[in-house]
């Protein structure tokens, strides 16, 4: 894969058997809030301290920094960060993110985070499930590439663009709310055809529903499902297209966690997500996202964000991996979701801006 300045990263020299990442790993308040460093390889230890512990929290602190320390001399890393640093970062983190919680009225947060510059890794209600709105157009993008790779599909195939599917519900038909559909370049097609590259490209930088279930229609819901299962991506659940209301109403959604959204993302950004072009024409597609009231909102005006929103009444989410000049790219996800009667808000945006300050405070020689 071509590596340029916002490009996929290049290899880590580090080792990957001696490479250490740091976990924060933080659900709820009532959950354990800790350091975890772990190996790539072989056993994995974790050093866990509760919110709730008798210690007092400087002690807590300096003990959590402590064990990273010696983590990392073990496994001979770089000189690491000034005392206390990521102690402190990951406390003053946490303690916003439940004040953006609080003050946006959230009824849930998820957040997952991985950095490949410094291996650091945080999460909060990471593994909870939320409606997956049109994230899940990033499961059907990964499902068109793998049968592109197995040489089951062209990118210039054409497709016959037309206005009628099938619910997962007693197959009964329904159409689109063209109305609704944020991209006429494929509804002022209908009857006409436009190549699997056009309906992918629409699909995630104008999130055209349209375009989306034509696409499930030719690869079908099996195909994205086993793409997700090849890969060992677990969080995100495929049933159906977009807009099947019969389904919505019996209660047959998509859904993704946190973590499911990174781990595929990830694989997209390290060039391993079937092919090295694979990946890269995924992420020349997604850095043309035309939407950007998410993640790249929280953000100097210099990043690239190539991204994958989604929005429905009660939900509002942003899963992407962020460029910023001389570093390899971070990935992020967040996903919310709120009363239909507050609106979606920054939230979002919010965290978005917490994250990339915290990262930036923890930068070092």
């Amino acid at each position: 894969m071509s590596s340029g300045k916002y490009g996929p990263p290049a290899e880590n020299p580090r080792s990957s058997a001696a490479r250490t990442s740091l976990d924060f790993v933080m659900r709820s308040p009532g959950d354990a809030v800790g350091l975890r460093s772990s190996k790539r390889r072989g056993t994995r230890q974790s050093r866990r301290f509760q919110s709730g512990s008798s210690l007092p929290h400087s002690e807590r602190a300096r003990n959590l920094l402590t064990i990273r320390l010696m983590s990392v001399a073990e496994q001979k890393f770089p000189v690491a960060p000034p005392k206390d640093s990521v102690a402190s970062s990951e406390v003053s983190l946490y303690r916003n993110v439940l004040k953006i919680k609080q003050e946006h009225e959230l009824e849930n947060l998820g957040i997952s985070f991985y950095d490949g510059e410094t291996s650091i890794q945080w999460s909060y209600n990471a593994d909870h499930y939320f409606h997956a709105a049109s994230t899940m157009k990033l499961a059907v993008l990964l499902g068109v590439f793998r049968q592109v790779e197995r040489g089951e599909l062209s990118l210039d195939a054409p497709v016959h663009v037309r206005n009628r599917f099938t619910s997962i519900v007693n197959q009964e038909p329904f159409m689109l709310d063209l109305g609704g559909d944020a991209d006429p370049d494929v509804y002022g097609h209908l009857g006409k055809t436009l190549t699997v590259r056009e309906l992918a490209y629409w699909m995630i930088t104008k999130s055209s529903n349209l375009a989306t279930n034509l696409l499930v229609d030719v690869i079908g819901i099996p195909s994205i499902q086993q793409a997700l299962d090849e890969l060992d991506i677990d969080g995100i659940r495929i049933l159906r297209g977009v807009e099947d209301q019969l389904a919505f109403e019996a209660g047959l959604n998509n859904e993704v966690t946190a973590n499911g959204l990174l781990k595929l993302l990830r694989l997209i950004a390290e060039g391993k997500a079937y092919s090295e072009k694979a990946c890269e024409d995924m992420l020349n597609i997604m850095l043309d996202q035309q939407y950007r009231g998410g993640i790249p909102a929280g953000l100097p005006k210099a990043a690239r964000v190539a991204h994958k929103t989604g929005n429905i009444s009660t939900v509002h989410h942003d899963a992407g991996i962020v460029y910023l000049e001389d570093r390899k790219p971070y990935v992020l996800v967040i996903l919310t979701q709120f009363p239909a009667e507050s609106g979606r808000g920054t939230a979002v945006a919010d965290v978005s801006r917490d994250i990339f300050n915290t990262l930036a405070g923890l930068m070092y020689e």
